[in-house]
Formats: C-alpha cells, sequence, structure tokens
C-alpha cells in the first residue's frame, strides 16, 4: 500500500508515429528506476504497457496504457511519474487525444533512423490543439542508420525554431555510448548499465557543441529580460538557471527540448528522466476545463476551468474505461479537485448515475498498486464502476449536464456489418457493443435497415474492436463490407386502391383505401394528408391509414430499398361497421401503397458524402485524380495554415467503402480525412 504522503506527481504522455519506440521508452524508463526487475521486448510481446492480447499479437501498441513510476533524482529528490504510453497507428487517435487530455507534459518520440513521419505531424498537431507542453525525444540511437543531426533539421522544418536541443550524440549506431550536455558543456559517457560519468567534450565535436551551447543559452534568455540583459554584458547565466528558465518557456509553450536515448542500452535514460522532471510544467499548472450546461445529446455547454486544487470539493475526469474480462471495467480517471478516497460517493455528472467508489490503485500496465487516496492533479484508477463511461465526470455536486471539455472529433470512416455466429451471441450483442463504445467513443454502432453496423477510424480499429468483441465480451461475429444504404423514390404520381376484405366466420376483416403517392422534393422524408370527406374513413381509422403507408415504404419498394422523400394522401375508402379494425386499415393501407409504387416505378437514390482531404501540396494532383476515379464533385481547393492542400468535394458512398485505406496508400500516410453524410442523389448523377 503506498503511502499516503507520495512524491510529487507528473502525468507524461508518450506520443509518436507507429514504430517511433515508444513503448520501449517507457519499458527503459521503468527498468531504470527500478519499478520492474528487467525489459520485454516489443517483439516477444512481453512489455509492460502492451499487455493485451492483440497488441502482442500484432506486435503494436492499440490501446492507452497508464505505467507508475517514482524516479529519484541525483540530488535525492522524488518524482511520481505516470507514462501514458499511447499508439502510433492513426486509427487509434482517439487513445492519444485522452491522454494529452490529462497529462502535464508530453513527450514526441521521434525514431532517430525514420525522422519526421507522418504520425509525427499528427500528433505534434493534436498537442498543439490540445494546448500541451512538450519535450522531443529521438530514441534509437543505437539503430543503423541514425542520424541525429538530420532528424534535428527535419524536425525544424517541419515544427519551427522552438525546438531546443539539449543533447548531441558523441558517436551513433553501434557506437552510440556517450552523450554531449549542451548546457553543461561536458560529456555523459555511459557504461553497460546505464549509468554515466561525466569527461571533457571530444576535440572533434567540441566546436559543434559550443555553437550549440550558445544557440541554446541565447534562445532561453531572449524570453526573460533580466537573463537577458546580464547575458548582454558578459555575465552567462549557469546552467542551473538556464534550466529553470527554459522549465518556464518549456510551460508557456515557448520552447521544445530535444533530448536523445537509445532504450535499448540504456544510453541517455536517465537524462530523459531527469530532464523531464526537471523542465516538465509543475502539477497544477494546468488547470482543467469542463463544460457546463450540455444538452442530452452532449451539446453546447459553457467552459469552465477547474483549478488543481485538493483542497476544493471533489471532481472526476474518467477519461478511459477498458474492459477487462476478470474484473470487469477498470476506469483511469485525474482528480481535477480535492482527494478521492475508497467509499466516496460521487454523482457522475455526465450520465445521472450515483456512483461509490471501490479501492484504488496505480496502473503499471496491467498491474494495480493500491493506493490509499489520490490527489487533485494525480491520475489512477478504479474497477467496477456500474455506469460511468469514457469521458464523464464524477463530482460531490448532484447535478447533471458537465463533462469534461470536448476531444477533438474523429469521424469515423470505415465500416463492417455484424452478424453473430449464434443465437446466444444475438442476444449478447446490443450489451456487448454498448461496453465496447462506452470504452472508445470513437467507435460508432448503426442500426439501420436490420443490419448491425460497426464504424471506426480505419480496417485495424474495427478488427481490434471485434476481436475484443469476441476474448472479452463472449461475443463472436463474422464481418462482410457494410453495405450502402440506397434508397428509393417514386417516379411520378400514382393512385391505387387498397383492400383487405376476408370473411372467416365470426367477425371478418373490411377496409378499403383511396390513395395518391406523389413525390416530394429531395431530402422531404414523409408527409400523410387526410383529404377524405363524408366520413367514407371513420375518423379513428385515420391514424391506422398513416401507419400502414409508413409500414410499406419502410418494407422497401420494387428495387428493395427503403422509400423516402414521398407524399401519401388519402382522399376516399370504404369501412364496415362490424368487420373493419385498426388492423385492416393499417394492412389496407399498406397494400396501396405498394400497388402505386408498383405502378409509377420508383429512381434508386444513393447517398453522398461530403469530403474534406488534407494532403501536402504535392500530393494534390495524385489525390484529384483518385477522386475523379470515384465519381466525386470537387467543391473547392485551397491551402490550410500549416501549407497542405484541403481538397473539398462530395462523393458517393459506394465509392468510399474503403477509401481511407486508399487514401493512407497513395499519401504514404500523409493524408488526412473527414467524411460526413451528405444528402441522397438518383444513382449516377454524382458523375
Amino acid at each position: 500500500m503506498e503511502a499516503a504522503s507520495s512524491p510529487t506527481h507528473r502525468t507524461v504522455a508518450l506520443v509518436g508515429g507507429g514504430g517511433s519506440g515508444k513503448t520501449t521508452l517507457a519499458e527503459a524508463l521503468l527498468h531504470r528506476a527500478g519499478a520492474i526487475p528487467r525489459m520485454g521486448s516489443v517483439e516477444h510481446g512481453t512489455t509492460v504497457c502492451d499487455f493485451e492480447p492483440e497488441e502482442a499479437a500484432r506486435g503494436v501498441s492499440l490501446g492507452l496504457s497508464l505505467a507508475y513510476l517514482v524516479w529519484s533524482g541525483e540530488d535525492g529528490t522524488s518524482t511520481a511519474l505516470t507514462l501514458a504510453d499511447t499508439p502510433g497507428h492513426p486509427d487509434f487517435i482517439g487513445a492519444v487525444d485522452a491522454a494529452l487530455a490529462v497529462c502535464d507534459v508530453a513527450i514526441l518520440v521521434v525514431s532517430a533512423v525514420d525522422g519526421v513521419t507522418a504520425g509525427t505531424r499528427v500528433v505534434w498537431a493534436a498537442a498543439d490543439a490540445a494546448g500541451v507542453p512538450r519535450l522531443v525525444v529521438v530514441t534509437q540511437e543505437d539503430r543503423a542508420r541514425a542520424d541525429f543531426r538530420r532528424v534535428l533539421a527535419d524536425l525544424r522544418a517541419a515544427f519551427g525554431p522552438r525546438l531546443v536541443p539539449l543533447e548531441l550524440p558523441i558517436a551513433e549506431e553501434q557506437g552510440f555510448h556517450a552523450i554531449a550536455d549542451v548546457l553543461g558543456e561536458h560529456m555523459l559517457v555511459y557504461d553497460e548499465k546505464g549509468r554515466h560519468h561525466a569527461e571533457p567534450i571530444p576535440s572533434e565535436i567540441a566546436d559543434e557543441e559550443h555553437r550549440l551551447h550558445q544557440d541554446a543559452t541565447e534562445e532561453i534568455v531572449s524570453h526573460d529580460d533580466a537573463q537577458l540583459e546580464a547575458y548582454l554584458e558578459g555575465d552567462e547565466p549557469s546552467p542551473r538557471e538556464l534550466g529553470r528558465t527554459l522549465a518556464k518557456e518549456v510551460a508557456a509553450g515557448e520552447a521544445v527540448p530535444v533530448l536523445l536515448c537509445s532504450a535499448v542500452t540504456g544510453t541517455g535514460i536517465d537524462r530523459v528522466a531527469d530532464l523531464v522532471c526537471e523542465l516538465a510544467p509543475p502539477p497544477g499548472s494546468r488547470d482543467g476545463v469542463i463544460r457546463i450546461g450540455v444538452d442530452e445529446a452532449g451539446e453546447g455547454g459553457t467552459l469552465q476551468p477547474v483549478a488543481i486544487d485538493a483542497s476544493g470539493e471533489t471532481l472526476v475526469h474518467v477519461f478511459r474505461t477498458l474492459a477487462d474480462p476478470f474484473v470487469g471495467q477498470v476506469a483511469m480517471l485525474k482528480v481535477l479537485s480535492g482527494v478521492l478516497r475508497p467509499s466516496d460517493r460521487l454523482h457522475n455528472a455526465t450520465t445521472g448515475v450515483d456512483e461509490r467508489m471501490p479501492a484504488l490503485f496505480r496502473l503499471r500496465g496491467a498491474e494495480h498498486l493500491s493506493v490509499d487516496a489520490l490527489r487533485a492533479g494525480e491520475v489512477g484508477a478504479v474497477a467496477k464502476l456500474a455506469g460511468t463511461p469514457s469521458g464523464s465526470l464524477l463530482w460531490t455536486r448532484p447535478r447533471t449536464g458537465a463533462r469534461p471539455a470536448r476531444l477533438p472529433d474523429r469521424p469515423a470512416v470505415y465500416a463492417v456489418s455484424l452478424e453473430p455466429v449464434s443465437q446466444s451471441d444475438d442476444a449478447k450483442l446490443s450489451t456487448a457493443l454498448t461496453r465496447l463504445v462506452s470504452d472508445d467513443p470513437t467507435l460508432i454502432v448503426d442500426r439501420t435497415g436490420g443490419a448491425t453496423i460497426l464504424r471506426g477510424l480505419g480496417d485495424t480499429h474495427v478488427a481490434v474492436a471485434v476481436d475484443r468483441l469476441a476474448r472479452v465480451l463472449g461475443v463472436h461475429v463474422v464481418t462482410s463490407p457494410a453495405p450502402v444504404a440506397y434508397r428509393e423514390t417514386i417516379a411520378g404520381t400514382a393512385s391505387a386502391e387498397g383492400k383487405l376484405k376476408k370473411q372467416s366466420g365470426g367477425h371478418g376483416q373490411f377496409a378499403v383505401v383511396q390513395l395518391r403517392v406523389s413525390p416530394l422534393a429531395p431530402g422531404g422524408g414523409f408527409e400523410f394528408q387526410d383529404s377524405v370527406v363524408g366520413g367514407a374513413v371513420p375518423r379513428s381509422y385515420i391514424p391506422a391509414v398513416e401507419k400502414g403507408a409508413r409500414d410499406a415504404l419502410a418494407t422497401g419498394g420494387p428495387q428493395g430499398h427503403p422509400v423516402v422523400d414521398v407524399r401519401v394522401e388519402l382522399y376516399d375508402g370504404k369501412a364496415h361497421s362490424v368487420d373493419s379494425s385498426e388492423m385492416a386499415f393499417r394492412t389496407a393501407a399498406s397494400l396501396g401503397v405498394k400497388a402505386a409504387l408498383a405502378e409509377a416505378g420508383t429512381v434508386l437514390l444513393e447517398p453522398v458524402s461530403s469530403v474534406t482531404v488534407t494532403v501536402p501540396s504535392d500530393l494534390q494532383g495524385p489525390v484529384l485524380t483518385d477522386l475523379a476515379s470515384r465519381r466525386a464533385r470537387v467543391g473547392s481547393t485551397e491551402r490550410s495554415d500549416d501549407g497542405r492542400a484541403r481538397i473539398r468535394a462530395t462523393v458517393p458512398d459506394a465509392e468510399l467503402t474503403r477509401y481511407v485505406l486508399d487514401l493512407r496508400s497513395l499519401t504514404a500516410g500523409h493524408g488526412e480525412l473527414e467524411i460526413v453524410p451528405e444528402r441522397y442523389e438518383p444513382t449516377g448523377s454524382a458523375r
């Protein structure tokens, strides 16, 4: 059981492109801190953070994982760090958003071999949008073709002059075992256990290191008037003074330090931990933000800051939940205000459910580390909350309509149809899908036209969800491409009679309706008009006629699809004083509408979506050519704030079933896609 008086706590999000080394870096930090006896490997599926079977099988991170450690600095101070390891795969950007929403600082992990990738740019933009201070750590310096100087140049070209290198490799690839400390101007030589001692800077890089030292010093003091004045008078600040000023600039987003390491050999790992503790903003420097007055659909509301204050009322943000086959739902949470203790009773201000807190713990991958309390600014977890999905606020106040600040919209762009394997699976499917969506809000479930459609951010996202559906929730399904939601509308106006006349002993069934069915303008939906005069159809049966018309349209027209944009007019009919009933008129109306549709014929309508594609400007031509092959209508092309091309078009949904995958292939992952359903058009009119 952790002591009640814990060390200063910081939450550190590890973000970066796929394969950049985030999980291995987390493993090295845990090992160097003594939290684990030996390092696992991603290749063998033995790391702390990638503990889910789906992650071990694929060899990549697929969800948000927390790993707690306590780091003891050289000065004897201890800092508690919760590492939030995030996926680099674009399908799981929702986990990155969740981590950035609660962290104190983000470490952007960049491979010394691969450099700045499409994934690097995506997570940098996400951190910018979230207003999160960050450091860059260049990893994999021990690997063949590692090139720190090239990567640094690429980082500056991509993200501007805010980047301040604090280290320089003495050698790279297999020879990487020492680092030049740019501010301290000495060399740190590492042994095989990842421990270092100081030596003078080698003469062959002394000039380069000194230039970096001068550049870093000038960049740091330029943001502090007193230091700048002293520097210009020849009084250079000490490394410790420069570090204190740099920490303020990191918190303000004015500077992004660049570090380097090898997680495999341990070279530079202790420096990463030391500098994160030294330069990361202190807990409480970033207020929490919530929305008050949100409607039932989760829209609207006004933003309200929440000071990270242990003496305030208890307010907790549940930022991610995870279905665990052994302990049920695990809720990852951050205490925004007050102190959270076991047995506390809180109200879910998002869903309206009251919750009693069970035992609290911190997470180290799948391991649960018990704690007596969690204080404002700290991250932890609980199990078995009854009605608290991801994105909930737990509060001592008995109120509703409050949520955490809105995360970025990540529209679903890939879909599959789900078919239960057995009757038992069918009975459990709805509940299981609700659990999946409560854990990961970037998943969407549609139930239209009798099909169950699962939508996500890509094929891997959906495939992993289906795997978890079976492994964790015990529901097995077969997937197939999601059907295109075609519709029909009547081609012209037609009149028809619907008649039901049955006599089989006792009360019979009798109803006659005269209907006129005509088209509405696109998007008109359905209209029902009662034009009966003289009581030919009793008033009590008119609602049944409307229901019957709706039944026929929903069942489908001659081409087998639901019928839309139709007006049904009831202008005459007949009833029997004994044999007529609501069901008789409902059935007669359905027969009449179907007869009218058969007489007039129908036009097949296809769904058309608004598509926005953002790509590097040199890829605009190939993307436009590809869109043209998909019957797209390009509405506009423009330049985004970062100089990339933004293309807006409308495209039939039949051409978009795999477009997110094709776009990633066409642009090497640099394309961003947004798809928003817009309207229906007659098939082929989008040419």
